[in-house]
């Protein structure tokens, strides 16, 4: 449960970048700081920004060009990726096509979810099996571009997982294998065009805008901003770390006997808690 912190914890994850496959990590000094501190942002806020990851800013760059060259092309030729039940609800979405709460969302995307064939998972994965649907047009590095960013942004969880499954007591990678060792990626790429209000004002700029400057809410309910950092990445642990779409969720034996056996939470398999 998240506290009433007034700040999002900003963690160097450098020392474990470069310890995280060593089998004797946790008694590296540095490493065992930033399992100390990935241990107390989870507890407390839920939310914690990293440095030190290795994902070159050039890459983030250019990710963030070839979106905005992607949101500028005429609407019929985004229409080409355009997401569907027929493409594993993949591709792009119109502005106030997204529903938040009801309410339309001011923006428009493309959703990126990790492959899935046909009967991969049998009757649970179904809705979600497909390809993703890249850029219709030039430029044809568009797919080349966000597959290495994806990689990359997977292989950096994994070596936060590691700490953070270190930080529960568990073995380094304890949250790998069955769990995670397969991990079904979401990707949200989004744009913010400019709008307007029906009296013609126009609204925020798209840097004020709570999805690029966001923020969140401390358990004392208030609003804490999420200024964005050159080089660092927002992680948000959500409601649950992303594992294998079939991978069955329990409390791990570790927190069970923290709990003196008693089990606060339920078990749930991971793609049945997503597409619900």
């Amino acid at each position: 449960m998240a506290t009433n912190f007034q700040s999002i914890p900003l963690i160097d994850i450098s020392p474990l970048v470069e310890k995280w496959n060593d089998p004797n990590m946790a008694q590296d000094e540095g490493v065992a700081e930033v399992v100390q501190q990935l241990a107390q942002a989870c507890r407390e806020a839920g939310f914690f920004y990293v440095k030190g990851h290795g994902i070159p800013d050039f890459l983030v760059k250019e990710i963030r060009s070839i979106s905005r060259q992607f949101f500028h092309l005429p609407y019929e030729e985004k229409l080409k990726i355009k997401l569907s039940a027929a493409t594993g609800y993949r591709g792009y979405q119109r502005v106030g096509e997204n529903i938040t709460k009801g309410v339309p969302d001011m923006h428009e995307a493309i959703d990126c979810y990790r492959d899935r064939k046909p009967g991969m998972y049998g009757d649970l994965g179904e809705v979600m099996e497909g390809c993703n649907e890249w850029y219709p047009s030039d430029p044809p590095s568009f797919k080349i571009l966000m597959e290495d960013y994806v990689n990359r942004c997977t292989d950096l969880c994994r070596k936060i997982m590691r700490g953070i499954a270190t930080a529960l007591g568990s073995p380094m990678d304890a949250v790998e294998g069955d769990r995670a060792g397969d991990p079904f990626w979401v990707l949200r790429v989004i744009g913010y065009p400019v709008v307007c209000h029906a009296n013609g004002k126009e609204m925020p700029k798209p840097e004020n805008d709570v999805g690029l400057h966001f923020i969140v809410r401390n358990g004392n309910g208030e609003w804490i901003s999420a200024i964005p950092f050159p080089g660092t990445f927002v992680c948000n642990i959500g409601d649950m770390l992303k594992p294998n779409f079939d991978a069955a969720i329990e409390p791990l034996d570790e927190c069970v006997q923290k709990t003196v056996g008693t089990k606060k939470s339920q078990g749930a398999v991971y793609g049945k808690h997503s597409v619900s």
